[in-house]
């Protein structure tokens, strides 16, 4: 799998309360979700991503706070087509790997890739190409299984095509 895009860059302790407000959580409807996006922080961020930005990059602790999945299928729905950080909490990367959400963590993330880089994540060689700065990133290649679950959508879409 590969992914290609602009970043859009956040620092450290992004929870999900800043992600997708709670006066959002009432909202099922993924489309919908997606324009609220960020809403709590990044009053810019629809725009920003209208614009061809489709890849985050965040420091520590990405999407701590509350276990709402709304996070992660919120920021999926809004066009992001991945999350770069340098750490994630636990229940975040297992949600936004749950729906499909590609996530990388990268250690010094927020010291090597700036707002607007250009990025290239190859997920199957565990490289990430930074054609703006033309440096070279190594990630740790996902597990089978995990990007079995990514690449059919999500976990209830893996599912549905792995019953026995």
């Amino acid at each position: 799998m590969k992914i290609e895009g602009k970043v859009i860059k956040y620092g450290n302790n992004v929870n999900t309360d800043e992600i997708i407000p709670a006066k959002y959580l009432n909202i099922s409807d993924p489309e919908l979700l997606g324009k609220y996006c960020f809403s709590g922080l990044d009053k810019n961020f629809i725009e920003k991503v209208n614009q061809g930005r489709n890849i985050i990059v965040a420091g520590d602790n990405f999407g701590c706070g509350s276990s709402r999945e709304h996070a992660a299928v919120s920021i999926k729905a809004s066009g992001i087509k991945c999350i770069i950080a340098e750490s994630f909490a636990r229940i975040f990367f297992r949600n936004s790997i749950n729906i499909g959400l590609p996530i990388v963590e990268l250690k010094y993330a927020t010291e090597k890739i700036s707002f607007d880089d250009e990025l290239k994540i190859d997920f199957d060689n565990g490289k990430i190409e930074n054609i703006t700065k033309k440096e070279f990133y190594d990630i740790v290649p996902f597990p089978i299984f995990m990007k079995k679950i990514i690449d059919a959508g999500g976990l209830i879409q893996y599912l549905k095509t792995h019953r026995r």
